[in-house]
């Protein structure tokens, strides 16, 4: 007498999958590309063991009950990250901005880790650039080479890898946060934040110069910023609300707030949000200009008009697809221009409202596509 199974004959273990990016509460729109990751992988797989290696495992810990594990990856012994790596069946990278110069080696040391050590391997809509760096190069044509499948946010991306060299298929979809769902920011937390009620509310951004937004001259684009936000407070009767998407985001928030005309009428959110509270922050915003490309996304999904300041090709690319004014970037001889497009936005938003939403639509489902694919490795590792 035989004894019946006690799960099906094809039934298979669950996957151990981990994430490797940008995490720990650096960024705003990193940790959105983490939620919108998890969600992913755990519709694809329910029963899957995510593990995420992220920069502050406290944090991530902290933030992301998705995960059912986290293994900090800076700061740490590299014997103990790539004792991690074995035990996977899957490593995907990304996604967001993280294969550019003095970074990209850094992440992908670890993906070659897993490649040798036979775990396939998945990279999640990343965004790519810039790459000048030798030894950076050599990382991404070498490692992506290799990997299961290369899925980037943006054609801007794929043309970089391009020209660095990678010979393979490399798929464009979107950025992964388009598929944040928001949550609350109710009128308590506006009032915490001593923001008025009933007010016309612009939302900006702004961003410190860096690796990468190496062009930026603080001084130029500060005052820059500081015409625009006057210009709304007079031509909407409006309070302006800076939105930190990075902790460097404060003290630049503060420098545009000091050239402006009518600075009692500036606020910079002070709280610790979550992405989703932060998109949830949106919807009571009347229109958004800004520099960080999630702070952008966020403002799209809300359906607030939005004017994207492009500084790299990651937000040349998302306003180009968005259908957003096709701006050559941000300084101080381009005041005149930015503060008419403004005003154009404003005028013209009603009737370009139905063209929005379609465009979001169509981005939100490229987002979606990222996950089927990533869906279709697993089940190569499953068969």
């Amino acid at each position: 007498m035989t004894t019946a199974p006690s799960h099906p004959p094809h039934a298979l273990p669950a996957p151990r999958i981990g994430v490797l990016g940008s995490y720990g509460g650096f960024n705003i729109g990193d940790e959105a590309i983490l939620t919108c990751v998890l969600s992913c992988l755990r519709a694809q797989r329910p029963d899957a063991r995510l593990v995420v290696l992220s920069r502050d495992a406290e944090h991530t810990r902290a933030h992301h009950p998705d995960a059912d594990e986290v293994v900090p990856w800076e700061g740490v012994s590299r014997n103990h990250v790539l004792d991690v790596l074995p035990g996977l069946d899957l490593l995907v990278l990304g996604g967001g901005g993280i294969l550019y110069d003095g970074e990209a080696r850094r992440y992908l040391r670890l993906v070659r880790a897993a490649q040798t050590r036979s775990v396939p391997t998945f990279a999640y809509a990343v965004g790519a650039g810039p790459l000048t760096d030798s030894e950076d190069r050599d990382a991404v044509r070498t490692v992506l080479a290799d990997m299961d499948d290369v899925v980037v946010r943006d054609e801007e991306s794929r043309l970089v890898l391009e020209e660095v060299g990678l010979e393979r298929e490399v798929t464009v979809t979107a950025d992964p946060a388009l598929l944040l769902g928001p949550e609350p920011f109710t009128e308590a937390m506006m009032r915490d934040e001593g923001i008025p009620s009933g007010a016309r509310l612009v939302g900006m951004s702004v961003r410190e110069p860096g690796r990468a937004a190496e062009k930026l001259d603080e001084g130029d684009y500060h005052a820059l910023l500081a015409d625009v936000a006057d210009f709304l407070v007079r031509r909407l009767d409006a309070h302006v609300v800076f939105l930190p998407m990075e902790r460097h985001d404060v003290r630049h928030a503060h420098a545009v707030l000091s050239h402006m005309t009518a600075p009692d009428k500036g606020r910079i959110l002070h709280g610790d949000y979550s992405p989703g509270q932060v998109l949830g922050f949106m919807r009571h915003l009347d229109v958004a200009v800004g520099m960080r490309l999630h702070f952008v996304i966020f403002a799209a999904l809300s359906g607030v008009p939005v004017l994207p300041l492009p500084y790299s090709g990651k937000v040349f690319d998302f306003a180009r697809r968005l259908g957003a004014p096709a701006l050559v970037g941000v300084a101080r001889e381009q005041a005149g221009l930015l503060l008419a497009e403004v005003d154009r936005m404003w005028d013209e938003y009603p009737q370009r409202r139905d063209d929005l939403r379609s465009r979001m639509r169509e981005l939100s489902a490229a987002a979606r596509e990222t996950c089927v694919r990533c869906g279709v490795v697993l089940d190569a590792i499953g068969a």
